[in-house]
Parts: structure tokens; C-alpha cells; sequence
């Protein structure tokens, strides 16, 4: 079996075992079959040449990071995982303005990060250390080479760095933390990481773009929502848990 056979196959059944355990498993193979058919629907050409429509930022910035230049592999794994699509700059600024911080004080870590577009953005801020963590090695390759070649006048830290790992398996920084999660995540996963973070003492902001599964973070009991808008939501740890 293939690489990318092994992975996909993977993804689908941790997929299918979650929605087995929220709903049963004729629901959960249903639930595949129209993953699978939206995947195939969004395949078509007209389709793609729309994914095409987030360039502005790549253009400006000589870097590439839309989703339209995302391979059929990684868009299919990307169904089962988390399909990519890159953060609007003008939103990823108004979200970061809603972080009353120190932005010296805390590193930045991006679970998802994708082809790195908000590792980019985020360097424009004064985060001593960036961290980006993309399952996918094609996109991680990706936001390498565009970390390689970013040059900004408005860049800040130069500290940016793409890994390759699974979020649930990876070692998050002992430091304190804006934490950036754009849906990246199924609701079993998303668990796991909470429940890691739990054990910790770090502050810790996070920062959640499209926030599909905020009942995860708002059953927490060590979490509260400080902030947010259409389309996102800050949380930070209690001051009581520390």
C-alpha cells in the first residue's frame, strides 16, 4: 500500500469511528459519502479556478499560499483532516487587535498552518518565536519554501519555523502562548489537545477562526470566551487555573 493510500485510509476510519461514536455507523458512512461527493463536485474546473480567488495576498507578498495550487492527494486527506484554505489577511488583523497583549511575550503557534499564510502574517507582529504544525507533508513543504522567501517591511520576527506532525502528538511549547486554530481539528482531536493544555500552567490565549466546535472550548471549566465576531472566537485560561 502506497503512502498516501495508508494515510487516507487512516484518516477515513478515525473519521468514521467519531461520527460512529456521535451518531452510529450508517450515519457515519453517510456522512463519508457526502464528504466524498462534495470533494468531487468541488473538482471541477469552475470550481477550482475560484479557489484561485484569495491571490491578492500572494501577489503582494510574491509567496504562495492560495488554495487553488493545493494537489488532489492532499484536498482529498484534506476531507478527512481539514480541508485547506488560507486566512483573509484584513480578518487575521482584526482578529490579532483583539488580543489586549504583550505580543513579546508570547509565541505564536498555528495548529493547521497550511502553507504557512498566517505564520507570514503573524510576522508582523512581535512574537519572539512562530510555530507552525501542518499534518500534510506537501503543505508543510510548502510553507517552508514560502517562509524561505517572505520578505516584508513589516516583518518583526524573523523566529518562524513549519513542522511537519500531527497536532494531537506534538509537543507544544512550555512558553506562553497565542494559539491559532482555523477549525484545523475533528472534535475527538480537538479534545486531546484541551486536555493537554489543561495540565499546563502557561498563559494562554487562542485564537479560534470558524469556530465549528466551540463547545469543546466553552465545556472546558478553564477556559472563558473574551472575545470575538462573525467568524471567530478569543478565549483565554482562567486567571484562577494558574
Amino acid at each position: 500500500m502506497s503512502d498516501f493510500s495508508s494515510r487516507l485510509w487512516k484518516a477515513v476510519g478515525e473519521r468514521w469511528r467519531e461520527e460512529s461514536a456521535r451518531t452510529n455507523g450508517i450515519t457515519a458512512s453517510i456522512w463519508i459519502l457526502r464528504e466524498l461527493w462534495s470533494y468531487l463536485r468541488d473538482s471541477t474546473p469552475e470550481r477550482r479556478r475560484g479557489r484561485y480567488g484569495d491571490m491578492e495576498y500572494d501577489w503582494e507578498h510574491r509567496v504562495n499560499t492560495t488554495s487553488g495550487g493545493v494537489g488532489w492527494r492532499e484536498r482529498l486527506l484534506g476531507v478527512f483532516h481539514s480541508p485547506y484554505q488560507p486566512t483573509d489577511a484584513s480578518l487575521f488583523r482584526e482578529m490579532m487587535a483583539s488580543l489586549p497583549i504583550d505580543f513579546s511575550e508570547f509565541t505564536f503557534v498555528d495548529l493547521g498552518s497550511g502553507k504557512g499564510r498566517t505564520l507570514l502574517m503573524a510576522s508582523e507582529y512581535p512574537f519572539p518565536r512562530i510555530v507552525g504544525v501542518e499534518i500534510l507533508r506537501e503543505l508543510d513543504r510548502a510553507a517552508q519554501e514560502n517562509i524561505r522567501v517572505f520578505k516584508s517591511p513589516a516583518q518583526r520576527c524573523l523566529q518562524i519555523e513549519s513542522i511537519c506532525a500531527d497536532a494531537r502528538e506534538f509537543a507544544l511549547p512550555d512558553e506562553s502562548l497565542v494559539l491559532y486554530l482555523f477549525n484545523p481539528l475533528p472534535e475527538t482531536a480537538l479534545r486531546d489537545v484541551m486536555r493537554r493544555l489543561e495540565k499546563t500552567a502557561r498563559p494562554l490565549w487562542i485564537v479560534y477562526h470558524n469556530p465549528l466546535l466551540k463547545g469543546v472550548l466553552a465545556e472546558s471549566g478553564w477556559l472563558e470566551q473574551v472575545g470575538g465576531a462573525e467568524g471567530y472566537a478569543i478565549y483565554r485560561r482562567i486567571a484562577s487555573v494558574f
